[in-house]
């Protein structure tokens, strides 16, 4: 592009620099230049406060030396003062020793208070601790009450009826509820503000009631269990994943059908596997399935009695790694199968709890040894899966009145806690804290004046969820040792309704500025109402409602035609006579006058009709002998 054409574009685009090569910058070499000015800048500093200090030393050497050479002019020998010899002697720590300058670091170290109290780098941030902070703190965590997180508290209201369900995924981000009204409510505690409203809530069972919801291990979907005996599956925002396919409820097979013919009871995930779960049932089967096969069960488990016969689980759970499925049976008893062998159990204990009672609840420690089960005969107890024939530990006096009564381990280990069950208006229901080794309890929670159906401590926020039996969700929290969660809406404040959207453009509407479009003035009011009192039609008054029959040609509430009309007006009439044979004679003389009917045809051979008065009638019956009285 020669000079003209240059000039020609910049005339016309409105600017210019065409044809000129562009710059370009080497951003390797800023940054190296950026990073040796950097150093360059530390090293000049770092010697600076080198010097200083270097200076000050030789200051108070000097002063020290002076002090040594008049001390021996005083004491009349000559002595010369070396830094070795001084340094052998342990009376002044302050001398310099032999050798290079310390680096800085560890000058400062070994300095005197003044040094110790400056600060090297930016100020600290507000909150900090350092470690002789916490070294100082750790007597207080030998209490274990102060390691419960309870100091806050959140009431998440679901509805009126009992919470029997909770899950939260575990990240902690949400909570899902459900409860014996149907509703499954899912909470977002980052999405939340200070009014704590659930963002969704759906029936996936349609009228029946939850029985146990579950995020996966990797909390993508959720396992709801109700009283049907089809389990779904839902995403994270309820919708619709997977259903389990419903058996023949015909077969007498349990092992044939490709699915439960009873109500469920329980159901849970595989810690391990993100496709697989667990379902119980009231047909007296434990079935595994996946998540991608939704027509047949993966694998099935049959809970038998001692004498061989079929006994319904009312719980069932994986143990932490996944290689075991327990559940609790109605007869008392807790099975424990291999997950890759379900004929026979590998572990059985028949007298775990009263016989005919429901087991709620059967959940593994995170150590895997421990199992904790929750008793209809309102007991609390502990196993030890190598040695399942004596329970480590029993509470007993614990009230259960829900099928899901919930217990669960602390985080670390250390604590099992579980709720009770009150009846309506009589206490309140308590959330108990137990030492996992001894079995006291060491603490409780009285969470609300009605029953404590479900409980969670979860790990990561360490934070206890508790589900109770008139629609509450609690969330109990410390700011200090909890983490997210509850601490992310409390702090927010509410939304304030939205505005209602205004114009853009302010209009100016004048409907009766042009004359022929305005109305004329009334001058007295006075004249108008004169002239509407002449009106028939202003003037006339309003018809009251017809109740009852209609009169005066309006037709009552009955019906609009002409035949209820007539019903109401002539067929309901009920005039009463007093006399009946009056009645008849009072169309004597006109049928006489003028025969109408019958009288017209007989008119020539009808004899003349003659009526008998009442006088001469009753005359003549008085007159008859008594003997024809008594005859007739």
């Amino acid at each position: 592009m020669d000079e003209n054409e240059v000039s020609d574009v910049a005339a016309t685009m409105g600017f210019s620099g065409f044809g000129k090569k562009a710059r370009t910058f080497d951003l390797e070499a800023m940054f190296e230049q950026t990073r040796r000015s950097a150093v360059e800048r530390s090293r000049k500093t770092l010697e600076a406060r080198e010097r200083e200090q270097q200076e000050g030393k030789g200051e108070n050497l000097g002063h020290q030396h002076e002090d040594l050479k008049s001390a021996a002019s005083c004491s009349g020998t000559k002595t010369a003062y070396s830094p070795s010899k001084s340094s052998e002697s342990g009376n002044s720590s302050d001398e310099e020793p032999i050798g290079p300058p310390l680096p800085f670091e560890v000058s400062a170290q070994g300095s005197d208070e003044d040094s110790d109290n400056e600060l090297i780098g930016p100020p600290l941030p507000p909150g900090y601790k350092d470690s002789s902070s916490d070294e100082e703190d750790e007597p207080e965590d030998d209490n274990p009450v102060k390691r419960i997180p309870d100091s806050h508290e959140i009431t998440l209201q679901h509805g009126t009826k009992t919470v029997s369900a909770l899950g939260l995924d575990p990240s902690g981000a949400r909570l899902v509820t459900g409860g014996y009204d149907y509703d499954v409510k899912f909470w977002d505690f980052a999405g939340m503000d200070a009014s704590l409203q659930a963002f969704r809530s759906l029936q996936p069972c349609e009228c029946h009631q939850i029985k146990s919801l579950q995020y996966s291990s990797t909390g993508d979907v959720i396992l709801v269990v109700a009283g049907n005996s089809q389990a779904k599956v839902l995403d994270r925002d309820g919708f619709q994943v997977m259903e389990c396919v419903k058996g023949d409820q015909y077969i007498v097979d349990m092992a044939n059908t490709k699915g439960h013919v009873a109500m469920l009871s329980e159901g849970c995930w595989h810690p391990k596997i993100k496709e697989e779960f667990m379902t119980c049932s009231n047909d007296g089967t434990v079935r595994t399935w996946d998540v991608n096969n939704e027509k047949k069960h993966k694998s099935l488990f049959k809970p038998r009695s001692m004498q061989g016969k079929r006994v319904i689980p009312t719980c069932c759970a994986y143990s932490k790694d996944g290689k075991l499925i327990a559940a609790g049976c109605q007869d008392g008893t807790i099975q424990i199968w291999d997950r890759n062998l379900n004929v026979h159990t590998k572990f059985h204990c028949r007298q775990a709890h009263a016989p005919g009672t429901d087991t709620s609840c059967l959940t593994f420690s995170y150590d895997g040894t421990t199992i904790a089960t929750r008793g209809g005969d309102d007991s609390l107890k502990t196993w030890d899966i190598r040695n399942f024939k004596k329970a480590l530990n029993t509470v007993t006096g614990l009230p259960s009145f829900f099928p899901m009564t919930d217990c669960c381990f602390s985080p670390d280990d250390k604590f099992l806690i579980t709720g009770t069950s009150v009846k309506k208006g009589v206490g309140s229901g308590k959330l108990l804290f137990f030492e996992r080794e001894t079995f006291q309890k060491i603490y409780e929670i009285e969470a609300t004046d009605s029953s404590v159906v479900r409980c969670l401590w979860h790990p990561k926020l360490n934070q206890i969820m508790v589900g109770t039996g008139n629609g509450l969700a609690k969330v109990y929290y410390d700011p200090n040792r909890s983490q997210r969660g509850a601490k992310l809406c409390v702090v927010k404040t509410k939304r304030k309704a939205k505005q209602a959207e205004t114009l853009t453009q302010n209009y100016i509407i004048t409907p009766h500025a042009l004359p022929m479009f305005r109305e004329p003035r009334q001058r007295s009011t006075r004249k108008q109402l004169e002239k509407d009192r002449l009106d028939p039609l202003k003037s006339h008054k309003p018809e009251p409602p017809v109740a009852g029959p209609g009169r005066g040609g309006r037709v009552g509430t009955h019906g609009g035609t002409l035949s209820s009309f007539i019903v109401k007006n002539i067929a309901l009439d009920k005039t009463d006579d007093s006399n009946p044979r009056e009645a008849i004679l009072r169309h004597a003389k006109d049928a006489e006058a003028n025969p109408y009917w019958v009288a017209p045809a007989y008119s020539r051979t009808q004899p003349h009709a003659v009526f008998a008065d009442m006088e001469s009638v009753e005359d003549e019956e008085d007159n008859e002998p008594d003997w024809k009285k008594r005859k007739i």
